[in-house]
């Protein structure tokens, strides 16, 4: 998956707006530029960066960040308050999200693969073309070029972060495959189902859910209950089901299920627990 990377400029974590009219972009370039100092030697990316990488509207990418750090799947990322110079030349501030770091890496990428999993390549080389500019020093192409074991260097140097980045997306292809399964699910499953889907006793489950304020029983109560706040989180579902006996009599009958987003969240937590 070879996909051509267009328009995008990103050098570090903290924002600043260049107001030097000499320094001033010109083109379509202009409406998108973020201008990040390179004091901090950290490598970042904006969530609108992401959105242009993916051709995706910015406001999509931020929903779906918020999304999934409300599920516990990535962390929020900070924001940023940055300068842009819109197309009459003059600045304008906006808020964006910010990924920085390793863990900004990793939760992009999560990010990238719930929206658009054929792009995921293409954040990769991103990333790794961002590392390459804060970590290799400036060399002049010339010299380069003339100097043979410059060259081996520099060809090895690539070659190996290539291969360490192509590990670290398969190591996680299992992972973002199933929490993108997970999340384009319909339907909640019932807490039985989802101790199998997370490999652990229904019996576990149970208790984890009911020690940790998912589920409760009212007293003298039989049947397990949702809380009111994991129900308004999308979390749970409380379902109601009327069974008609042999004698024509009526019985209700009380049903807690796991949402998606409900197991991609038990799925994260389990993981936190085990670590």
């Amino acid at each position: 998956m070879r996909i051509k990377m267009e328009g995008l400029e990103m050098k570090n974590a903290s924002v600043a707006a260049t107001t030097d009219a000499s320094k001033k972009p010109n083109g379509d370039t202009t409406m998108n530029t973020l201008a990040l100092a390179n004091s901090t030697k950290q490598i970042a990316m904006t969530h609108k960066e992401i959105a242009d990488l993916v051709n995706k509207r910015p406001d999509n990418v931020k929903r779906t960040i918020e999304t999934l750090a409300e599920s516990g799947v990535i962390q929020l990322p900070q924001i940023e308050v940055c300068g842009r110079i819109n197309g009459l030349g003059k600045e304008q501030k906006e808020s964006v999200y910010l990924f920085k770091g390793e863990q900004g890496r990793r939760d992009s990428i999560v990010v990238v693969a719930q929206l658009c999993p054929e792009f995921t390549a293409r954040l990769v080389d991103r990333w790794q073309q961002l590392e390459s500019q804060v970590s290799s020093p400036f060399i002049d192409p010339m010299t380069a070029l003339n100097d043979p074991a410059t060259m081996r260097g520099l060809l090895l140097g690539y070659t190996e972060k290539v291969l360490t980045l192509q590990n670290q997306v398969q190591e996680m292809k299992p992972d973002v495959d199933a929490l993108h399964r997970i999340a384009k699910s319909d339907g909640g499953t019932c807490i039985s189902t989802a101790a199998k889907d997370l490999q652990i006793r229904p019996k576990d489950l149970f208790t984890y859910l009911s020690a940790n304020g998912w589920i409760y029983r009212r007293v003298g109560g039989k049947s397990w209950l949702a809380y009111q706040s994991k129900i308004q989180a999308s979390l749970l579902e409380h379902k109601v089901t009327v069974i008609t006996r042999g004698d024509g009599s009526e019985k209700t009958v009380e049903q807690v299920l796991v949402t998606p987003k409900g197991l991609t969240r038990l799925s994260q937590l389990m993981n936190q627990q085990a670590a």
